[in-house]
């Protein structure tokens, strides 16, 4: 197989890796917006529930993409890779602890933990390659509002 076509394969790879634990995390999501979300106490900058699905499409894409330019310059095994692998199992356990566990205060703290593995891995994107940090940026401004319309949500349904 040539470079070409291993790169090219793994970028869909990627992208369809965290496409894929969007999907999941959604099927968690999906049944909870309209029972359990809906009766939430929610602030007024909180987003329509149909902005949450196109947004973190395109950022699984970002993430897809600059994982993918990281991959081509340090291989699987090295600490940009982890990171990202680990920030992505993290963004995956939230919806659980969120929608399917209605845990509003650990899905806060978790989230807290994700905040900081996503920049430590743009951090360490940084370092291989500068586009595939830029690419994080809105990811990790995304999870920093998710943060504060978590904290709300908690707040006002303690």
């Amino acid at each position: 197989m040539s470079k070409r076509s291993r790169d090219v394969l793994t970028l869909i790879g990627l992208i369809a890796l965290t496409l894929a634990t969007g999907f999941c995390a959604g099927q968690v999501t999906a049944p909870n917006i309209a029972g359990w979300y809906v009766h939430l106490a929610k602030p007024a900058f909180n987003p329509p529930d149909a902005v949450f699905a196109p947004v973190w499409t395109i950022l699984y894409i970002l993430m897809a993409v600059a994982a993918w330019r990281v991959w081509r310059k340090t291989g699987w095994r090295s600490a940009a890779m982890s990171l990202w692998l680990v920030q992505l199992a993290l963004n995956f356990c939230w919806s659980f602890i969120f929608f399917g566990a209605h845990a509003l205060l650990a899905a806060l703290l978790e989230l807290g933990v994700l905040w900081l593995f996503v920049l430590a891995t743009l951090v360490t994107f940084r370092r291989a390659d500068r586009p595939a940090a830029w690419l994080m940026v809105p990811y990790l401004a995304w999870v920093s509002f998710a943060g504060a319309l978590n904290y709300a949500i908690w707040g006002l349904n303690a």
